[in-house]
């Protein structure tokens, strides 16, 4: 895909590296809410529908979305040395940090107020992902299907994951399968 030219972009693989280097270094544990933010709402380089689009391909790639985000990206504005250029910025300085923190957490892992703080960061990640949904909802507004079929399938989702606990493989197979062929045949309804 060639990248628009009149859109904003990375100026250069330096802006590419440090951009993606602050984008993982706010990303701990809620990167979604906060790589939607810098990417689409404020860096502009996406679409909130290219976003989403982008994004649905990083989550079947193996590997961490994020990162597989991060490589189609850096591939897209600057080819290999971009992809390249924007995985290291999602990894070098982060990975210091992360080694950094297992030495604390070795040292510190059992006093009650880390376990406390654990705990009170995973319900903000909870809020956070929540959050970014409902913003990626109005990316919606564009697709084929109807508004009600939408709703359907996510809630089909949730159900799968929450109250049946089916592999996310298996509800990514059926769900997206069915959003699949029902925006195929609405698709080919509307050309012929």
């Amino acid at each position: 895909m060639t990248p628009d030219t009149t859109r904003p972009r990375p100026t250069s693989l330096l802006d590419l590296f440090i951009s993606f280097t602050i984008l993982a270094l706010q990303g701990f544990g809620g990167v979604l809410a906060v790589v939607q933010r810098e990417l689409v709402e404020r860096k502009k380089w996406l679409t909130p529908e290219e976003f989403v689009e982008d994004w649905a391909v990083a989550q079947i790639m193996p590997g961490p979305n994020v990162v597989n985000l991060s490589l189609m990206i850096g591939d897209r504005y600057f080819g290999l040395r971009g992809a390249l250029t924007a995985l290291a910025g999602m990894l070098c300085v982060p990975l210091l940090v992360v080694l950094g923190l297992a030495l604390l957490y070795a040292q510190y892992g059992s006093h009650p107020g880390v376990a406390g703080a654990l705990r009170g960061m995973a319900a903000v990640t909870a809020g956070m992902i929540a959050a970014t949904g409902l913003k990626l909802a109005s990316a919606l507004r564009t697709h084929p299907l109807p508004r009600w079929q939408n709703a359907l399938i996510a809630l089909l989702c949730v159900a799968f994951v929450l109250v049946l606990r089916l592999p996310l493989a298996y509800t990514l197979l059926i769900l997206g399968g069915l959003g699949y062929t029902l925006t195929y045949r609405k698709l080919k309804g509307a050309s012929a």
